[in-house]
């Protein structure tokens, strides 16, 4: 088991717990990581800070008197601004889903993963990779960084960009590539 320890050494020890560490969530981080193919673990925080910072606010609108005008305006506020951005289901959830939004929802608003759900491509990483050789546009913007935000107005202007090889080869499977783009 080992050496008795010595009285410096039990001081200096006696508030430590050895059971729980400070970064035992690394795990389920790790698999969230893995699962939405985030490649950086900096994104990954500041995802975590996003949430903290928007449960923050949802527990101190919920503190304010209810019938309070700035409650209920700065909460139409929060509800509107995180259903726009993908992040609540309903806009008129109230401050209990504000404040249950986690760094998943973000992720889940990451360009590949709408790829995904949008059907374009099978896996996350399939999706990071055509996103980072500059395959998809969002609208007329071509974007290379996969960690673009999709919103939920934009959702619908995810699509190939037009000299793009994919796009071709979509087009030449549906039988609908036209004489005008084999140009």
């Amino acid at each position: 088991m080992g050496r008795k320890l010595q009285y410096h050494e039990r001081k200096l020890l006696k508030k430590h717990d050895f059971m729980h560490y400070e970064r035992e969530d690394e795990d389920r981080e790790r698999e969230i990581m893995r699962r939405y193919h985030v490649l950086s673990a900096k994104e990954y925080i500041m995802y975590r800070r996003a949430v903290g910072t928007i449960t923050k606010l949802a527990d101190r609108l919920r503190k304010l008197p209810q019938d309070d005008v700035v409650r209920l305006d700065q909460t139409t506020k929060l509800m509107r601004r995180l259903y726009d951005m993908g992040l609540v289901a309903r806009r008129n959830d109230g401050l209990l889903a504000a404040s249950a939004v986690n760094s998943s929802a973000f992720c889940r608003r990451r360009l590949p993963v709408v790829m995904v759900t949008l059907k374009m491509c099978q896996t996350n990483e399939d999706a990071t990779r055509l996103v980072e050789q500059g395959h998809v546009r969002v609208g007329p913007k071509v974007i290379t960084d996969p960690a673009f935000l999709v919103s939920r107005s934009s959702e619908t202007q995810v699509m190939w960009v037009d000299n793009s090889k994919l796009r071709r080869a979509v087009k030449e499977y549906r039988g609908e590539l036209d004489d005008f783009d084999m140009l």
